[in-house]
């Protein structure tokens, strides 16, 4: 009888889960389900505390719904990818596995190590799949077979291969033969955890689905309108489930396309699709541009911006004391609840990079080590495009001003009330400005002033990054 092994990694779900369909394929084959923690890897890659407490909460639901399958999960712990490859050697040994199936990772480090594992593992048929995509890399190039380096002809070429061939979702397994061996015990991880919000976080996979099927049956639509403005619930807060794999994206695709049809030809909820496709869009990058994971900037010149050297400027912004209320409510919400709106992020890494000419890796590490959904391929193309060094970047001339982006997305200044409640008593007109107000009327506010000038931030940036482009 065959014993396939499915190595759970990014894919903690029973539904549309391409190497555990494949595993169970077979109804004589013994199924067994393995995972492998790695907490020094985490450590030097800055995996946030809650995004640890949330794989816990999904790898132990996980383990409750394989069990009623009868697929038991094995676990084990170990300190990085080196010593995994080895751990996986000894599951393969012990329990006899001919078949391995694990759905890739295409971050630099991952792909080391599967190959690694096949090369080590040469007795056993190792089977990976395309699944954290919904489209492979490789399958939208450009007519010379290269890769995309700017998104619109990329978003337009995935679309026309996704109307040729459009890719199902697989069923979750049916209950297997009783297993011969014992699964774990309760999950639990020697890495520091931080508690994360259930109710905004789904903490298993039914719950996970349920949201899906809501945001896409009451808000896709309106996602265009209400989507950049932070006091508004106008995102679908599901980028942790697809952080960790706890819904795929081609569940996204259809759930959507099921309630919003018109999405695929510029109709209500195209403006989501879009979003789905900028996240595979920084996925293939990773493939075809491994120095995207060795905090290299896609833009070569980049690398020659002189950034300052400004720890205490660095500690304000992470704290949210930078004394513009729109940066420091988006930074405060991050710190307490591991998320950030999207286009606060936008603001946020900006003001970063382009008011106080901090080099962008050092925010890029900050999110990571906060964020309850880190991606390594968002988070880097979101860094890298608002840092002007990465692919179809915003031009380097190109500035968010902190104030009137306020202005224009929290006019009210409701989520900022929300956030810095040392600002209540400030009229709605002068939220984004509150010394202004606060110096006319003579009010003592306790809340710093801004760490910098805007105006003469700008020019000291562009000054910056001109030098850097002549001396290319």
């Amino acid at each position: 009888m065959p014993t396939h092994l499915v190595w759970f990694r990014a894919d903690l779900r029973l539904h549309d889960n391409l190497a555990l369909a494949a595993a169970c394929r077979d109804p004589q084959a013994q199924v067994l389900a393995l995972y492998i923690a790695t907490p020094q890897q985490w450590a030097a890659h800055a995996m946030a505390p809650r995004q640890a407490a949330y794989i816990a909460a999904q790898l132990n639901a996980l383990r409750l719904a394989l069990a009623e399958k009868n697929i038991p999960l094995v676990f084990h712990e170990v300190a990085d990818f080196a010593a995994s490859v080895e751990v996986l050697q000894d599951v393969c040994q012990t329990h006899g596995v001919t078949h391995l199936f694990y759905n890739y990772q295409y971050e630099f480090n991952e792909r080391q190590r599967d190959a690694a594992v096949e090369r080590l593992l040469s007795d056993t048929v190792c089977q990976g799949f395309d699944d954290s995509v919904i489209l492979a890399p490789g399958a939208v190039m450009t007519g010379s077979h290269e890769m995309y380096k700017v998104f619109t002809p990329y978003k337009n070429a995935w679309l026309r291969r996704l109307k040729e061939h459009q890719p199902e979702c697989v069923r979750a397994p049916s209950v297997r033969h009783a297993p011969a061996v014992a699964a774990c015990d309760t999950i639990q991880f020697n890495y520091p955890q931080q508690a994360f919000d259930a109710a905004l976080f789904p903490a298993d996979e039914k719950a996970a689905i349920a949201q899906l099927r809501h945001f896409c049956q009451q808000q896709a639509a309106e996602y265009e309108a209400q989507r950049d403005f932070p006091a508004i619930e106008g995102t679908s807060r599901l980028s942790a489930c697809l952080a960790v794999g706890v819904l795929s994206p081609r569940q996204c695709l259809h759930r959507l396309l099921a309630e919003q049809p018109q999405a695929l030809n510029g109709g209500a909820g195209s403006v989501w699709l879009n979003e789905l496709i900028w996240r595979e869009f920084y996925r293939h990058l990773l493939t075809y541009y491994p120095e995207l994971c060795k905090h290299r900037p896609f833009i070569a010149w980049t690398d020659g911006v002189r950034w300052n050297t400004a720890p205490e400027a660095l500690k304000v912004w992470q704290q949210g004391e930078t004394g513009y209320p729109i940066v420091d409510a988006a930074m405060r919400q991050l710190n307490k609840t591991g998320w950030m709106h999207n286009r606060l992020r936008m603001i946020v890494a900006s003001f970063l990079v382009k008011d106080l000419l901090i080099d962008w890796r050092e925010g890029e590490r900050y999110f990571m080590s906060q964020l309850v959904d880190g991606c390594l391929a968002a988070n880097n193309g979101g860094w890298q495009w608002a840092a002007s060094t990465g692919t179809d970047a915003a031009p380097y001339f190109r500035i968010f001003n902190p104030t009137t982006q306020g202005e224009r997305f929290d006019k009210s200044g409701a989520f900022i009330r929300q956030w810095l409640p040392e600002l209540k008593s400030v009229p709605e007109k002068a939220i984004h400005q509150p010394w202004a107000w606060a110096d006319k009327q003579g009010v003592k506010l306790d809340y710093p002033r801004p760490i910098v000038d805007h105006a003469k931030a700008r020019g000291e940036t562009l000054a910056a990054y001109e030098a850097a482009k002549k001396q290319a």
